[in-house]
């Protein structure tokens, strides 16, 4: 196998775990490459010229080489300053990063998801409302990844989605017309049609809607993930 060099990609750290005695396991999203694994050796020394900067949502340059699946760290670079996140939009960031290190294969290229992910970090950062970011985010993954979610038409008759209508969700076929009233919490996967719109055009105001479309996409988004949970959460109910 030949020896791959990548030089000064932009990239941001998503997640990071000790290695051996002195080193760094990371997981990095770049823009030409999608999700690429490395070690950074000696980045948790004291003096590491890396260490500082191996912090999430910080804008990397970084320059990396190796023959097999595992890079090594050969430079990292940054001539920008770091997303700063706090409290529940901090935590927001850790799930955003968790959900991309969780669905993301290695060297598949996301150059579209990865200024998603860019404008994510920047609107977190400002004072849009979480839930909204949050939930178009999803839907832009889930998207880039070939899982998009139609929540236009009915899957099964290609008519509209109707406002005063209720719709089962199945999410690897979409929606469909059913007759259990989403009101009564019968059938968790059954969602009114006036969620679904009210999704499509992130207006997320209602905390009843927003609610619904938190559970929405939670679905579709453990179906691709599998019953491991995702620590974040976690993290988020233990912090408040």
């Amino acid at each position: 196998m030949m020896e791959t060099r990548i030089l000064l990609q932009p990239a941001y750290l998503l997640h990071r775990a000790p290695f051996q005695n002195t080193s760094f396991l990371v997981d990095f999203f770049t823009y030409d490459y999608g999700r690429i694994r490395a070690v950074a050796k000696g980045a948790r020394r004291e003096k590491s010229k890396y260490r500082s900067l191996l912090q999430p949502f910080q804008p990397l340059l970084i320059s990396m080489s190796g023959r097999g699946e595992v890079k090594t760290v050969n430079g990292i670079e940054t001539s920008l300053s770091a997303i700063v996140l706090k409290r529940e939009r901090l935590f927001s960031g850790l799930y955003v990063n968790e959900l991309l290190t969780r669905l993301l294969n290695n060297y598949q290229e996301h150059t579209v998801l990865y200024k998603n992910y860019q404008e994510t970090l920047i609107n977190l950062q400002s004072n849009q409302e979480i839930e909204v970011v949050l939930r178009r985010f999803e839907l832009n993954l889930l998207a880039g990844l070939g899982y998009g979610i139609n929540l236009e038409e009915d899957a099964h008759s290609q008519l509209p989605i109707e406002p005063e209508s209720n719709y089962r969700f199945t999410p690897d076929m979409g929606f469909e017309l059913s007759d259990t009233d989403s009101r009564t919490n019968a059938n968790p996967s059954v969602f009114s049609g006036r969620v679904l719109i009210a999704l499509r055009k992130f207006e997320l105001h209602d905390k009843a809607v927003a609610k619904s479309a938190k559970l929405l996409l939670r679905q579709a988004l453990t179906f691709r993930l599998g019953d491991k949970p995702i620590n974040s959460r976690a993290l988020f109910s233990s912090f408040i």
